[in-house]
Order: structure tokens, then sequence, then C-alpha cells
């Protein structure tokens, strides 16, 4: 029989979040109910919805989500539920609906803005309050170019729990506002299928401790990262580019000019920020890259990641394809080694964890986050 000895880390290390933290089945549900359910969650880019009727599901913890834009032009977010008998209403992730939302079912009917319109023999049951009988709404709230909703009865604090992690990161968010997201123009999309549980994927982004290992590209614009040190170890600090990088490209040739609005002292920088529980903002002179997290299962992660231009660099026809490569590689290299991980969460080699080195300590405080989350602390 195999036995792995128990040893006290030394002060150096600080213990990490057991095996089955990523493992667990109920563990995961739990961290549905308690955080993705409870919390501001980025669900869809709002320019994805150009139009009344276009719309998006999307998958926030146990719910599907369905976002909208109502005809005043207003994004609007419903549970994707039809209040008849409970069918799916919208069965497509995304798609346009031409004058109204329309269960596949029964024919129970919705405007835009979620009140029920019509029903086969619905004017035979004059008592039905149709907006009573509408769909249930879920809080929405517009930031950075995103639809971000809460599906809890009453969402936190906005303001402090999802721009507060900008002020956190960075010092103010004005910082933030200079980059000026909500007016870019979506250059690039690429969808991950990430094997693994979402926490490895946080974990992974939070620290640099492997970069010199696995992102040789990352490394040759931003030299720093080698020594192990991640952007976000420091609150305010943005890697400098290496002197002979032109621009944040794979092969360190010049971008496209700096956005309007970037201050002199983030020029030729690189930030990076988690705001919790699901998503990552790259912030770099020219551009700036969204990813997305959609946890499915305990082991299974769906990573959305925007790169994101002004609109006349794109409108120009300009090749942002070594921009885009770039950070393409950096998110297939980090979701390569965490589905290296994932498997290794049941090993008894794993049962109580590992440990995080000095450089790392700050992920500590993200696992007693997610710790104080499963037992019931609003944060």
């Amino acid at each position: 029989m195999t036995t792995v000895p128990e040893l006290a880390p030394p002060t150096s290390l600080i213990a990490t979040l057991p095996g089955a933290a990523y493992t667990d089945p109920e563990t995961f549900r739990q961290e549905q109910e308690k955080i993705f359910e409870r919390l501001w969650f980025c669900a869809v880019r709002g320019s994805d919805l150009g139009k009344p009727g276009a719309f998006r599901t999307v998958q926030v913890g146990g719910e599907s989500v369905l976002v909208t834009r109502n005809r005043r032009g207003e994004l609007r977010a419903f549970l994707n539920i039809c209040r008849h008998r409970g069918a799916r209403l919208c069965t497509e992730e995304s798609g346009e609906a031409r004058r109204n939302l329309q269960c596949p079912y029964h024919a129970w009917t919705y405007d835009f803005d979620g009140k029920l319109v019509a029903a086969p023999n619905l004017q035979k049951m004059p008592d039905i309050d149709r907006t009573e009988r509408g769909l249930v709404t879920v809080a929405l709230r517009e930031w950075l170019g995103y639809a971000w909703v809460c599906l809890a009865d009453e969402p936190p604090s906005f303001e402090e729990s999802v721009i507060g992690a900008a002020v956190e990161r960075l010092g103010d968010a004005a910082s933030l506002d200079r980059y000026r997201t909500e007016g870019l123009a979506l250059g690039k999309r690429i969808t991950y299928d990430v094997a693994a549980n979402w926490k490895l994927i946080i974990e992974n982004f939070m620290e640099c401790y492997h970069c010199a290992t696995i992102h040789p590209e990352l490394t040759d614009v931003l030299p720093e990262f080698a020594d192990g040190l991640a952007a976000q170890y420091y609150v305010g600090h943005g890697a400098r580019f290496a002197d002979e990088a032109e621009g944040f490209t794979v092969d360190g040739t010049g971008g496209f000019g700096r956005l309007p609005g970037i201050d002199d002292d983030q020029d030729r920088r690189y930030y990076a920020m988690t705001i919790r529980p699901q998503v990552f903002v790259n912030l770099v002179p020219d551009h700036v890259i969204v990813h997305r997290m959609f946890p499915m299962a305990a082991d299974r992660t769906v990573v959305e990641c925007d790169w994101l231009y002004l609109p006349d660099v794109l409108a120009s026809g300009a090749d942002v394809s070594r921009s885009v490569e770039l950070f393409h590689r950096v998110n297939s290299q980090d979701f390569d080694a965490c589905e290296r991980t994932q498997p290794a969460m049941h090993s008894r080699a794993y049962r109580d964890g590992g440990v995080l080195v000095p450089s790392e300590h700050h992920i500590g405080a993200f696992h007693r986050w997610v710790t104080a989350c499963l037992e019931g602390e609003r944060f």
C-alpha cells in the first residue's frame, strides 16, 4: 500500500486547497449556488446584441440566462424558462427574434421586456396578469461594454464587488476608465473548451511562477515575467515592455498606436486583473483582452476570449493577427497546463493539496475567498 507522508510546509510555503476542491461534484454544485448564482457574472458583450430581438443564452451557475435587447435599445436579462410549464424558451445559444420571444412547446409568447403578450386561448383567461406571468427578470448592469447579470434576490453592490476589483488592482478606477473599453470593437473572439476546474484557471492566471517555463513569447515581450512575479502581485504595477519590443505582438513588431486617454506612465506596460468570480482583464496600450469563464462542470470550463481594438483600426483593415496570436499562444499554453494538472487533483498525493511559494502567496487570498463564500459569507 502506497502511503503519502504528512509534512508541514516550511514558513516560506503555504498550503493550497485540497484536491477534492477541484473534483468533487458536490463542491462544484455549492460553488454554482453560493458563488456564480450570488455574485455579478459577466455574460455578454453588448455589441453582440446589435438590435432589438437579438439574444444570447448563457450558463450562470445552474441556470440558463437569456440576455436580449428590447425595442428601446436597452439590454434585459431573464431566466430562460417559459412561465407555463417550464420549457426552455430559447434553445439556441444565440439568435434574433423578429417580433417576440415564443416558447417552442406551447407557444406562450413574451415581448422583449419579458411581458406575456400571447398564448393559445389567452383571451379566455382574463384573470391572468400578463406582467406577473411574464419572464423572471435577472438583474443587469453594463460596464466595460459587457452585460453583467446577477441571480441573487439582493445583488451585492456592483460598485464595491466589481468596479472595486479595478480599484484594488490598479489603485483607482480612472486607470481602467482611460482605456474606454466600452467604446472598443471586437477584433477577434476565440472560445476554448478547457478540461479543468475553473479555480485552476484562475490560479494560473494570477501567478507568473510558470511564465519562464511555458511562455517564451510572453517573456520576450515582458522580460520581468521571467523572474516569476505576476502583474497582479503589486497594486498599480504594470509590467514594462522589453526595450526592443515595439508592441504587444507575438514577434514584438509594432501595434496600432496607443489608445486615446492612456497616460504616459501606462504606455508600454501590461496590466492584468482578476474580477471574481470569472473575468480576466488584460490592458496594453493599443488594445484590451477580456476573458470570461463559464464553469460547466467540476472538470470543464468554457473560456471566451475577446480582443478589443479601436473601431478605426478594424475599419482600416489593419492586420491584428500578430497581437491576437501572442495571447492566443499564452492561452493555449496556460490551458494545456491546467488540463495536465486536473487529473492529479484525484491523486492521493494531492489529497491534502499542494503548496504556494512566496510569489504565489496572493493566490492564498483567493482560496480564502472561495472558502468564505462556501461558508455563506457575503462578498
